[in-house]
């Protein structure tokens, strides 16, 4: 198949080019059609402010690999002892040691001080981060002790809305690609690879529909 889209589409952010991104794939592909007509086009929210951005990649950081009620009370001890002002500087003062207080296991602990320095030490500026392209990004946010290629990209999708983000390493994006395409087994992260190139340049809008045909199905 082939996805008519403007030149600048993989960098695009409003809600508007990632409508237009949801017609296009509709209108080149039957699955995706369905798709459409199933979950709709893709709503994310508000786009969160620059100044949150910081926060928002700790807190990712955090959650990885909990179970949500469990992740949202040690991030709500994380925030209290912080304090209002989520800061390099504030994360920095509280240490290792006080965010392992807060039920943060050590590695986790040590990658939340590792982006809070790399921050203070404008080694990431994400007030600027923005401006750089996909792969520029996650090289940044990788370097980060215990910041690995999914966690740069889902702050790609949710922070920054690129448009054309392809999580292949995602169980959902997996599991929900085999069941919109009809596949007799899920896809290894190097096929997803493969089978998402027909949809560049809009692929986080189809792994927003993965994600969500996974969510409907029976549990």
């Amino acid at each position: 198949m082939a996805v008519s889209s403007p030149r600048a589409a993989a960098a695009s952010t409003t809600r508007a080019a990632w409508d237009s991104g949801a017609l296009a794939l509709a209108k080149a592909h039957p699955v995706p059609a369905r798709l459409l007509r199933a979950h709709g086009p893709p709503r994310l929210g508000v786009k969160p402010a620059a100044s949150s951005r910081f926060q928002s990649l700790a807190q990712a950081i955090a959650h990885q690999q909990l179970a949500g009620k469990a992740a949202a009370a040690i991030w709500s001890r994380v925030a209290l002892a912080v304090g209002s002002e989520f800061s390099p500087a504030a994360v920095l003062e509280l240490g290792p040691q006080g965010l392992r207080a807060c039920g943060l296991s050590t590695a986790k602990a040590a990658a939340i001080v590792d982006l809070a320095l790399s921050t203070a030490e404008g080694e990431i500026r994400f007030d600027r981060i923005a401006r750089f392209d996909d792969q520029t990004v996650i090289e940044q946010l990788t370097s980060v002790k215990g910041i690995g290629p999914w966690t740069a990209q889902m702050f790609l999708m949710f922070e920054l809305r690129r448009i054309d983000v392809w999580p292949t390493g995602d169980y959902g994006v997996r599991a929900g690609f085999a069941s919109a395409f009809a596949l007799d087994g899920m896809p290894s992260p190097l096929e997803l690879g493969q089978l998402g190139e027909a949809f560049a340049p809009y692929r986080s809008i189809l792994a927003w529909w993965c994600w969500r045909e996974t969510d409907s199905k029976p549990s």
